[in-house]
């Protein structure tokens, strides 16, 4: 079985926005990371993005705001943020406080910024097959790994479990984007193992420890981790055991190590393209010119 390697896909995103910072004449984009509250997973995951993009050339600022603060004052900051011209890129930590409409922010964020394709415009661009636009980072991350690795994605029968607007619901059209023929499951899907096995490629992200395992691959294929969980003993796990992979699936994603990483070198990748976008700079990357990890 082929481990899939985030690290390794990151690394190629890392020259994609190489190139499009070639086409800048110098310029830095620059992120804003907003921040409400002192969640510690916020915290560590804002501390992971903005070391992400300093190594991948260009520059975050972090706006921090109190828990205890109104929704009518955060607004007013955030439309500040959101109209600033030296901000490319806005990535806005959820879930906000529960006092706030995080709903109407989602709506008020600048489309051009948005980094993690929570605006509806970007959303609706998703649905529509657009090429403009973001897509949720860890939806597209999925993708970037499956081409990276020179998986053929066309003609293939890509299960998903898991119907979230992060991961499962635009992953499933970026998918048929690229002409896969897509079944989207979740936790009530009747026999979900009957399902599974029918996949060419099978995403789960239901969040849901170990929830997936070796009797829902059928043998040759490809299994993308997305989840994210902690276990009894305090250990990250995804929603699929690892346990017997080896022998029924082609290859797999781990978890740490697999999409996780990929999608904040997605973000990054958002943040150049939005500056390019914004600024009107000439795009240098070359149009299809991935290098396959599985020619090595």
């Amino acid at each position: 079985m082929i481990t899939l390697k985030g690290a390794e896909v990151s690394g190629k995103l890392k020259e994609q926005v190489g190139e499009y910072l070639k086409g800048m004449d110098g310029y830095v984009p620059t992120a804003a990371i907003v921040r409400v509250g002192q969640r510690p997973d916020d915290i560590s995951y804002e501390r992971n993005v903005m070391k992400k993009i300093a190594a991948f050339g260009m520059e975050a600022r972090s706006f921090v705001f109190p828990e205890a603060i109104s929704e009518e004052e955060f607004c007013k900051e955030f439309k500040k943020i959101n109209g600033d011209d030296a901000i490319d890129g806005i990535l806005l930590l959820r879930p906000l406080p529960k006092t706030m409409d995080e709903r109407a922010f989602e709506r008020m964020i600048d489309p051009r910024k948005d980094l993690d394709g929570i605006s509806p415009v970007n959303m609706a661009g998703v649905f529509a097959g657009e090429e403009d636009g973001f897509a949720p980072c860890t939806a597209e991350a999925v993708i970037e790994v499956l081409k990276a690795y020179d998986i053929e994605i066309t003609g293939k029968h890509a299960v998903i479990v898991g119907r979230s607007m992060v991961v499962g619901r635009p992953l499933s059209m970026l998918f048929l984007k690229e002409n896969a023929t897509v079944t989207l499951c979740h936790t009530r899907t009747k026999d979900l193992g009957k399902m599974c096995r029918e996949a060419d490629i099978l995403v789960a992200a239901a969040g849901k420890a170990g929830m997936l395992s070796a009797e829902h691959v059928a043998g040759g294929a490809v299994v993308i981790d997305v989840g994210i969980n902690v276990d009894e003993n305090g250990r990250l796990c995804g929603d699929v055991k690892w346990e017997g992979l080896e022998t029924a699936a082609l290859a797999a994603t781990p978890v740490p190590g697999g999409v996780g990483a990929v999608t904040t070198a997605v973000l990054c990748k958002h943040l150049a393209q939005a500056a390019l976008r914004r600024r009107g700079y000439r795009n240098t990357c070359p149009s299809g010119g991935r290098s396959a990890i599985a020619e090595r």
